[in-house]
């Protein structure tokens, strides 16, 4: 299947519909078509007036847009997620530039013809929140101006699509840098997975580390009543390890182990 269909720009609480019709007519600009939209405050964007307008001959990806209850059921097949925010984190993921995840997006694609990428862009006012961010394997951010560097969701996605369109090879682009040097990096500073193996999508990491909470209640490592942050830093342990499927299989027999022991 091609790269450009296995790659998904997910829209998480947005509030304006005029967003979402934007949205779809930057994604058909690039050669898009892959809209979601994660738990939007109404569920009737697509076919609000003001979102067809926007599209302005956009509206095939407007039509075939994706409407899911949340982030999680959004991210499900998905086996590389980049969080698109411009806030910086105490804790988290990998950070990139977007030009640096776009590489990253097309040497992911290109290894595996199963794997599917993921952009998410957080509510317009309040962008992505570390809950939600913990559920991606990588934050990227627009090299913007630091003074104001306030961008408008449909703007962020575009400039999103254009620099993985431009990753992704269009039509007699000179690369004005070398994908094979920031590849090497990245394989140096988070190691490199074999080609061979088959990543687990979004839904089995998500499964799994419910399965992980839960061996840790009983075995009294994590109090639910005070959880702190082990959980979110535990989620970005095991995403930031990108997790093949044998390996979350292999980690959810250890917790159905731990789980049968007597307290």
């Amino acid at each position: 299947m091609d790269i450009f269909a296995r790659t998904r720009f997910i829209m998480l609480g947005t509030s304006h519909p005029g967003n979402v019709g934007s949205a779809a007519r930057a994604l058909k600009t690039m050669g898009f078509t892959q809209l979601v939209l994660a738990a939007p405050k109404d569920k009737g964007f697509l076919q609000h007036p003001e979102a067809i307008a926007l599209a302005s001959g956009a509206a095939d990806v407007l039509e075939q847009a994706t409407i899911c209850d949340s982030l999680s059921e959004a991210l499900a097949p998905v086996t590389l997620s980049f969080a698109l925010t411009a806030r910086n984190r105490d804790m988290g993921p990998p950070v990139l530039d977007v030009r640096h995840a776009a590489v990253e997006a097309q040497s992911h694609l290109v290894s595996d013809q199963q794997a599917e990428v993921a952009i998410i862009l957080g509510p317009e006012r309040i962008g992505l929140d570390n809950e939600e961010i913990s559920r991606c394997h990588r934050i990227c951010h627009i090299p913007a101006n630091p003074e104001y560097s306030s961008l408008n969701v449909a703007q962020a996605l575009q400039l999103a699509a254009w620099e993985l369109r431009y990753a992704y090879g269009s039509a007699g682009a000179a690369q004005p840098w070398d994908p094979a040097q920031v590849m090497t990096q990245l394989a140096q500073e988070e190691g490199a997975l074999s080609i061979n193996q088959a990543l687990a999508p979004q839904a089995q990491v998500g499964a799994f580390i419910e399965h992980w909470q839960e061996a840790m209640i009983h075995l009294d490592f994590l109090n639910p009543a005070r959880p702190k942050k082990l959980m979110p830093r535990m989620r970005y342990l095991f995403n930031r390890c990108h997790m093949t499927q044998e390996e979350v299989d292999m980690m959810r027999g250890v917790c159905t182990k731990i789980l049968k022991l007597k307290k």
